[in-house]
């Protein structure tokens, strides 16, 4: 039989490119395949509208609307380029973003990498969280209130986690727990990530307090303590239902090094473990402690820690993306706008819908803050970006004029809560893109 030449499969925003031989499968298959997180509540039935997806690029590669699609689409009132992935099958390369993907499936997915029935000891940074004040915080409030406001802060403060490389580990009451590393991965990065992932949580509850639970009159304070070493990963429980796991006196030291923020009145603590696997000089430290923690026969050497000594160009764009892509159809039109005054040429090369065009800048603007963390992923991502422009007549004079139109989008968005350092950040990190999209460009 000839061989059948296999479908390249693009998910944007994740950067992420998988070659697809089964013709009999679906879309939804092919995720599922290459452990891309892909929601189906349905089982892949058709019977939810769950792992819809848009067709970004591609569209004659893949097989006319089922009925089922027709229907749904009739009702919903979807434009062409909105399917289900359950119900696509491809003849062809095809681009498509996922319409609904949340960080609970990626979480999850993270967590698998451990199969069950295997377990083994691995180096992993461990971050607990708690909220400060939390019984007062019970007392003062109804039970839907303070339902309402744990949701906010698990949410608020797990996205500081998964965007960082981790993954959510646990919630237990008032309390997030979070492991970097669980995949593997050198020391020095997993404890960086750590260490921004909590840095992220104090920015992330900061907002929080001042724009959503100022109704509640709640001032919500953290302590969160961060600590590494091997810890057994594995799968524990009855045998009909056994959980993810994670076991070891690294796990238990770094839940009392954040208890003990409560005794030395700090914020953020970590281990002498996570200190050390940074380079020197890059942490600002305040106080040191030398304690004997429960179970321990010596004393533990935790850190004071107040974030980076110089900017961190990772955390200046987590901490501002959400605030940029707010109203994306906004940005992305203030954007195009300067870049057609500034270039009239480039108008023609921008063939499809421009709110469509628009969806894929901000959806890349997301990828790479999200790929900065994964390298691989970035890189991969970069390279696709750079290929494609090339084919769509993009030439390297152009790229100058995207940068200074983005940066002055990115300026004017942020308004006030635009300062030199982050500017700074953003301008470094699109021009380390840019000039990567252009070396791929060339070897197109």
């Amino acid at each position: 039989m000839p061989e059948v030449k296999a479908s390249i499969i693009t998910y944007t925003g994740i950067n992420q490119q998988v070659e697809h031989h089964d013709l009999d499968a679906s879309l939804l298959e092919c995720s599922i395949m290459n452990q891309i997180p892909h929601i189906h509540e349905c089982g892949g039935n058709g019977l939810c509208t769950t792992c819809r997806i848009r067709v970004m690029d591609g569209h004659s590669n893949l097989n006319p609307r089922t009925l089922k699609e027709q229907e749904v689409a009739r009702v919903r009132k979807w434009d062409p380029s909105i399917r289900l992935a359950c119900q696509c099958y491809t003849k062809g390369n095809v681009s498509i973003q996922r319409l609904v993907w949340t960080n609970s499936e990626v979480n999850r997915l993270q967590l698998e990498t451990i199969p069950e029935g295997v377990a083994e000891e691995r180096p992993i940074a461990i971050l607990f969280c708690d909220i400060r004040g939390f019984t007062k915080l019970a007392s003062e409030n109804s039970s839907f209130d303070v339902a309402h406001i744990l949701n906010r802060f698990y949410t608020v403060l797990g996205d500081p986690i998964l965007i960082n490389n981790g993954v959510i580990y646990q919630y237990v009451g008032d309390e997030i727990i979070g492991l970097f590393g669980v995949s593997g991965g050198l020391k020095s990065k997993n404890c960086k990530d750590a260490i921004r992932a909590a840095l992220g949580m104090q920015y992330a509850i900061e907002r929080l307090n001042h724009i959503e639970l100022v109704d509640f009159n709640v001032n919500l304070k953290l302590g969160i303590g961060i600590n590494f070493g091997r810890a057994y990963i594995g799968h524990l429980g009855h045998p009909k239902h056994k959980q993810f796991a994670v076991v070891g006196d690294p796990v238990n030291t770094a839940s009392r090094i954040q208890s003990f923020n409560k005794q030395a009145q700090t914020s953020i603590l970590i281990s002498d473990s996570v200190f050390k696997s940074v380079s020197p000089n890059t942490l600002d430290i305040g106080r040191s402690f030398s304690n004997q923690m429960a179970g321990h026969d010596h004393d533990t050497v935790i850190h004071e820690l107040f974030g980076f000594k110089e900017m961190d160009v990772q955390l200046e764009l987590q901490q501002s993306l959400d605030h940029l892509l707010r109203n994306e159809d906004a940005f992305a039109s203030k954007f195009y706008d300067k870049v057609f005054t500034k270039a009239p040429d480039a108008k023609a090369l921008f063939k499809n819908n421009m709110a469509s065009q628009g969806r894929l800048l901000t959806h890349m603007l997301g990828g790479i803050v999200y790929s900065m963390s994964r390298p691989e992923h970035l890189t991969l991502g970069l390279k696709l970006l750079g290929e494609s422009h090339s084919r769509y007549g993009v030439q390297e004079g152009h790229y100058p004029v995207v940068l200074e139109c983005l940066m002055e989008t990115i300026e004017e968005t942020l308004g006030s809560m635009s300062n030199p350092q982050l500017l700074k950040a953003w301008k470094q990190a699109l021009e380390t893109v840019t000039s990567e999209m252009k070396r791929f460009a060339k070897e197109t």
